[in-house]
């Protein structure tokens, strides 16, 4: 049955990035729900808890390329996506001047992104095409990226001088916000000793180990069935009342609700964040081998997709409440009585 075949595999890939990777189990845990999902991460922690580590381990078990962008401040979109060259008989060896497009390191199946905020907008915005289309577009001609196509964020919480905060057009696109923490202090006795190996060359060598991107039960096919987990309507009305219950007015005809988050929110989730939480709650389904989406799997879900899409107010700023705490505060009000 491919749902046990992908459920295993996907447990698997699980467990062998976590064997590289100690102390960060939940974050392995969502990159490969978001990957089975297509959806694109973004990861936000302190510089050395291992964020390029894992995007790497997590390629090298899923198979296909992999590429690293480091964004500084006086990169170009060409650098990214690629660029128009003039170059001499480039057809066939033909004579005269022909402009050909030389793709960039965004044309690969895992793309890490690696500190996205140190670079500028303009340049930030070129992915968006990538994350959203699945291509890119140079010299008015469109050129597809290879599937699958994964982009992996990270950006430093802490160090704000010559950053560029990321535009809510682009916050949005990527499916999950992924907290990095520290590790606990076995975990960190763990690296401090050198247990975690040699990550490059080990993911390396288990590149393609757990997945095939084809095949009947490759990655691809996996997608595919993530897409088809059915979802009880019922289910489905509560996911969208939970991205409806971050926006000020809209809190489901629960007056309490409806108050509270218009005096602390000023924008919430929009449409595209119920569709990213019906598909990472298919994927963590999927994780699970359940033939279904279950209300906990919304809940949990919601807890890293929702987050980084709302823009709180003054009130929320002068309490102290954080995006999490209002989608805490939207779930436990809509979703009672969880299955």
């Amino acid at each position: 049955m491919l749902l046990a075949a992908v459920s295993g595999r996907a447990r698997a890939t699980v467990d062998r990035v976590g064997e590289q990777i100690v102390g960060q189990e939940a974050v392995v845990k969502w990159l490969v729900v978001t990957a089975l999902a297509g959806g694109h991460a973004l990861l936000v922690g302190v510089p050395g808890l291992g964020k390029t580590k894992v995007v790497r381990a997590l390629a090298g078990a899923m198979g296909g390329d992999f590429s690293r962008v480091q964004f500084t401040p006086d990169l170009m979109p060409g650098d990214v996506v690629g660029s128009e060259l003039l170059m001499e008989g480039a057809a066939g060896g033909a004579s005269g001047r022909e402009m050909v497009f030389r793709a960039g390191p965004v044309f690969a199946n895992w793309v890490l992104a690696d500190e996205i905020n140190r670079t500028p907008p303009r340049v930030q915005s070129a992915l968006l095409e990538a994350m959203q289309e699945g291509q890119v577009t140079s010299g008015g001609v469109g050129h597809a990226l290879p599937e699958p196509f994964m982009v992996v964020a990270t950006q430093n919480p802490i160090e704000q001088e010559g950053t560029y905060p990321l535009p809510e057009a682009e916050l949005d696109r990527f499916m999950v916000q992924l907290s990095v923490g520290y590790p606990d202090a076995a975990s960190e006795v763990a690296i401090a000793v050198g247990l975690e190996g040699d990550h490059a060359a080990e993911a390396e060598r288990a590149r393609g180990e757990v997945w095939s991107l084809e095949g009947e039960d490759g990655l691809l096919a996996a997608r595919g069935l993530v897409r088809r987990v059915p979802v009880a309507q019922s289910v489905a009305e509560r996911a969208v009342a939970v991205v409806r219950g971050t926006r000020p007015g809209e809190s489901g005809g629960d007056d309490g609700l409806t108050s509270w988050v218009a005096e602390r929110v000023a924008w919430g989730a929009g449409p595209r964040g119920a569709q990213h939480l019906v598909m990472a709650a298919r994927g963590l389904a999927v994780l699970e081998g359940e033939p279904t989406v279950l209300d906990r799997h919304v809940m949990e879900a919601a807890r890293v997709v929702l987050p980084h899409r709302l823009v709180l107010g003054y009130g929320a700023v002068a309490e102290g409440v954080t995006e999490q705490a209002v989608v805490e505060r939207v779930l436990e009000a809509v979703m009672k009585g969880p299955a």
